[in-house]
């Protein structure tokens, strides 16, 4: 059975290498993750080179994302690197980094700190795990109390419960990492911690500057960008794909608000024609174990269900100790959850008014496809992949092939739900250029003589988002 969702696993030392590259791959990879809060630039050029070599060698497409490290609000460098935290204990987190070697007091970097917090609030460090109630105010110090408590290590998050606490969209190190992913002609670059549409400006007009064709997506970690419809709606239409970040996320609205807020925005992005990547601690026991939680498996599998088009791996490939036992699991779970009947029907837009034909084509070629007899597959010649998107967002057991003569394109694809990227170099959308397409289809084996296919195209050529023609057609001997 062909996996419709995709998988994203993040890079790290222990999947680095070309020999792990490889195995991530045939394990079901389709998506590599950058990390830019960690390594150097010379690590991430020669992680590229490694992944675009071994793409190129095994004939396949993968399309790399570069995660900026954003405006992540951190705690200092602490005595020894670590501090054990005491539940009832009362401690001082100061702005004031010349008294961070203090007994009682912990440095943080972000100095709006005492103006953006007042008595009684939650403060979380450490996604979470540590949590403290604000008490007093004084100055540059904020007094808190343990209300639970841990080993704090140097370095790690502070948020406030309800959000509240954020600093300027992108830093200077987020500008170098951007001029770095263009370099690299990455496919998609992720945005840490927007909290509305204007945040991305700064990185539209740095790509444009350095005429740089990346997909934008939004990461959805901040209690602001989900504060209301409105915002959220427009940060969605703002970026080209958003990321279901829940661990910041989680720490900021809480674990119980979660659970419906994922479901929400997976919901929206579909809805607004956008690709979305649910994230954080889906299968997080496998850096240390050969096997999932059912916990896990279920995460996993409710993703699906809800609609995403991709599920992501960090620690999980970056470090731990099963890169490829995770994926195969992970895939496992994604095919379980697809052989679901809920999972091939689809209401999406159903009442709804179009307003370009290109949308019109699309949402038309899987509605046939769903209820002829004898379809295997629908075929889309696309410029862009734009119409392949759209194709992607109405549920189907059948698969969709994306056909492109731009590589780019092929690799930007293969993020989207149910789309299998071929290139083929096509430059008429005739009866020949057909043919051309079916063949590259009738030669993977996928679809064979008799079957019926539906085909979309448009009648210019190197133009895209210019779909207007569905074709019906039978595969043929020669």
């Amino acid at each position: 059975m062909i996996r419709r969702t995709k998988i994203v696993a993040t890079i790290g030392p222990a999947s680095g290498h070309s020999e792990m590259i490889a195995k991530l791959l045939d394990a079901g990879v389709n998506v590599f993750r950058l990390n830019f809060s960690h390594g150097t630039a010379d690590g991430h050029r020669q992680q590229v080179a490694i992944i675009r070599q071994v793409c190129a060698s095994k004939k396949v497409h993968a399309a790399i994302l570069g995660d900026l490290q954003g405006p992540k609000i951190r705690i200092g460098d602490l005595r020894n690197d670590a501090v054990t935290l005491v539940n009832g204990e009362e401690i001082i987190l100061t702005i004031d980094q010349s008294r961070g070697e203090d007994d009682d007091r912990i440095p943080v970097g972000y100095k709006a700190l005492p103006q953006s917090v007042a008595t009684g609030d939650t403060l979380l460090l450490d996604d979470g795990l540590i949590e403290l109630s604000v008490s007093l105010i004084v100055g540059g110090d904020v007094h808190c109390s343990v209300q639970v408590g841990g080993e704090l290590k140097s370095r790690k998050g502070l948020n406030r419960l309800g959000g509240g606490l954020s600093a300027p969209a992108i830093t200077e190190k987020d500008l170098q990492d951007i001029d770095l992913a263009a370099e690299l002609s990455v496919d998609y670059l992720a945005v840490s911690f927007p909290c509305c549409a204007s945040d991305l400006d700064p990185v539209k007009r740095r790509l444009d500057d350095l005429g740089a064709r990346i997909g934008i997506i939004a990461k959805i970690e901040r209690a602001e960008a989900v504060a209301n419809e409105q915002t959220l709606n427009e940060l969605i239409l703002a970026a080209d794909g958003v990321m279901v970040a829940r661990g910041d996320l989680g720490v900021e609205v809480g674990n119980s608000q979660l659970i419906g807020l994922q479901k929400r925005i997976i919901r929206q992005a579909r809805r607004s024609n956008r690709p979305v990547i649910t994230a954080t601690q889906m299968m997080e026991s496998m850096i240390s174990s050969p096997v999932p939680t059912r916990a896990e498996v279920f995460d996993v599998a409710n993703a699906v269900l809800d609609g995403t088009d991709a599920v992501m791996l960090s620690a999980e490939t970056a470090t731990g100790k099963y890169p490829v036992k995770v994926v195969m699991a992970m895939a496992d779970a994604c095919v379980g959850a697809e052989q679901q009947p809920d999972t091939r029907i689809s209401g999406h837009r159903v009442d709804d008014r179009v307003e370009n034909i290109s949308e019109s084509i699309a949402l038309s070629a899987i509605y046939a496809a769903n209820h002829l007899d004898n379809v295997k597959a629908s075929l889309c010649l696309t410029e862009s992949g734009a119409t392949a998107l759209i194709m992607s967002r109405l549920s189907s057991s059948l698969p969709i092939y994306g056909v492109s003569r731009h590589p780019e394109t092929c690799r930007r694809m293969t993020l989207y739900r149910g789309v299998i990227p071929i290139h083929c170099d096509i430059t008429t959308n005739d009866e020949e250029g057909y043919q051309q397409a079916l063949l590259s289809v009738t030669s993977t084996g996928a679809i064979g003589l008799g079957d019926r296919v539906i085909v979309t195209s448009g009648d210019i050529t190197g133009t895209g988002g210019m779909t207007n023609t569905l074709k019906i057609l039978q595969v043929k001997g020669a």
